[in-house]
């Protein structure tokens, strides 16, 4: 049976990522066909489909009544800062507080600013990690529960984040972490239970990482030339990020599948 998630897009990529790679109603899809096609699925778009919403400048949502018809949720990446006290994060957090207490049947995915947001509106916190910056593909340590969900012992997975989500709010589940922030991703079953071993990903809840597996090498690469240019990022971070560049990344082949599993497709 066909699966339907809402995309809440939190952002709009610069214009030069659009114009070659699309936008995220785009690169969502493209992460979660060619996750499949890895497994051997041709026709995800059939399996998985993704209705766009842009929570921005439309702040624009599904009805409790749309929300019946759909699978899960998927909230993108964002340039803003999850803790920022403005209306259109405001209304995301609340909505996202809403589906998991009167929509529980629906799969939540949070993708960084989405894993920031969740952690907000379940109790955690967002901050600012003291100027610290993670750009570029980066070594996940994973935890027991995350090398289970992932199916490997370290995840390398592109990243470009300042805030931070300092701890694992209560009912969540770490899956990994790296020497610059705790939380790398986490997940919640439900508020009654403790995973299961072996865990199947259709049992996840609430699924988040705070990396981007949706992007990969050419599309880090214009984002990190442009914030450097921008003053955004510092030359130290800008060459460190670059050095790594075609580092290994397991947004696909990894974090493309795990979703995939979380949302019942596979």
């Amino acid at each position: 049976m066909s699966k339907s998630i809402a995309l809440l897009a939190c952002d709009t990529l610069m214009p030069s990522v659009v114009e070659e790679h699309g936008d995220y109603d785009v690169l969502f899809p493209t992460l979660l066909h060619s996750a499949g096609k890895q497994l051997g699925i041709d026709d995800i778009a059939s399996k998985c489909k993704l209705d766009y919403y842009d929570v921005v400048k439309k702040m624009e949502y599904p009805t409790d009544e749309q929300l019946d018809a759909y699978d899960g949720i998927l909230i993108t990446g964002s340039k803003a800062s999850a803790y920022e006290d403005i209306e259109w994060i405001n209304k995301l957090v609340e909505f996202t507080a809403h589906v998991v207490t009167e929509k529980p049947k629906l799969k939540i995915v949070g993708i960084c600013f989405g894993h920031q947001i969740v952690a907000r509106a379940l109790g955690g916190r967002c901050v600012k990690n003291g100027g610290k910056w993670e750009v570029g593909p980066t070594a996940v340590a994973l935890t027991i529960l995350g090398k289970e969900v992932f199916g490997v012992d370290t995840l390398y997975i592109e990243e470009m984040h300042q805030d931070h989500v300092p701890e694992v709010p209560p009912t969540f589940h770490l899956l990994g972490s790296t020497v610059v922030s705790m939380n790398q991703g986490m997940v919640r079953f439900d508020s009654s239970r403790e995973p299961q071993s072996p865990v199947a990903l259709s049992d996840i809840h609430i699924f988040t990482v705070q990396g981007h597996p949706e992007f990969n090498e050419p599309i880090l690469t214009k984002l990190v030339a442009a914030r450097k240019a921008q003053g955004i990022i510092d030359a130290a971070t800008a060459a460190d990020a670059t050095e790594r560049a075609y580092w290994q990344n397991d947004g696909v082949g990894v974090v493309g599948k795990a979703i995939l599993g979380v949302y019942g497709v596979i």
